[in-house]
């Protein structure tokens, strides 16, 4: 098998997605610190492999570097995870895909820049609790259509667990753990509280983001 390298900081959503992919799949691989306090990403040497200075970047063996996180999450699905995380089958695949897409932007993307972002990296008198309560407004909107499907599929995309899972619970811990108030959504917290019981969740995307904080 051949070695795989990232470049990304543990408190990155996006790294973390990637991190845990690669603890489902069992992978072994070397990790550096990029992004954010750690520097690295503005060398010319990075850049050459991302030209966005933006972290997770993949390299497997001699391939060339891989980024943007979805992409290398289904890299390594296609690659390493047979049949069952990203199904071959084009139908299949698309019903997975759907559900990917959607989270990772919907719920996941639009969580991470309207919701906490505006808390966790605001100074405190500045932060706008309006805007904020918009953006979670949003963001539940959404959340209670996976609800809703979570309430008759163990998992996203159906009853096994699949990529699609990975786009949605990424960003879960944060939404649970920040200080805000939250909907009720029982299918969604059955479904989460599931997530945290599987190893990979457990140790990499419950991770403390206090450096994250202002």
């Amino acid at each position: 098998m051949s070695k795989i390298v990232i470049w990304g900081r543990q408190s990155s959503v996006n790294v973390q997605l990637v991190l845990w992919t690669l603890a489902e799949l069992s992978l072994d691989y070397q990790r550096h610190d990029a992004g954010f306090i750690y520097g690295v990403v503005d060398t010319p040497e990075f850049r050459s492999m991302n030209p966005n200075g933006l972290v997770p970047v993949l390299v497997d063996g001699t391939n060339p570097p891989i980024f943007e996180s979805a992409v290398i999450v289904r890299y390594l699905c296609a690659r390493y995870g047979g049949t069952t995380l990203w199904p071959d089958d084009p139908v299949a695949r698309a019903l997975v895909d759907q559900w990917a897409e959607w989270a990772k932007w919907n719920v996941g993307h639009a969580f991470i820049n309207t919701v906490f972002w505006k808390l966790i990296r605001t100074p405190a008198a500045e932060v706008d609790l309006a805007t904020i309560r918009q953006g979670l407004d949003q963001v539940e909107a959404n959340l209670s259509i996976a609800n809703e499907k979570l309430a008759t599929s163990r998992y996203l995309a159906g009853t096994v667990f699949t990529l699609a899972d990975f786009m949605l619970g990424f960003t879960l811990y944060r939404y649970y753990d920040i200080d805000i108030p939250r909907r009720e959504f029982p299918h969604l917290r059955r479904y989460y509280d599931r997530l945290c019981e599987r190893p990979g969740y457990q140790n990499h995307v419950i991770y403390s983001y206090d450096e994250l904080r202002v």
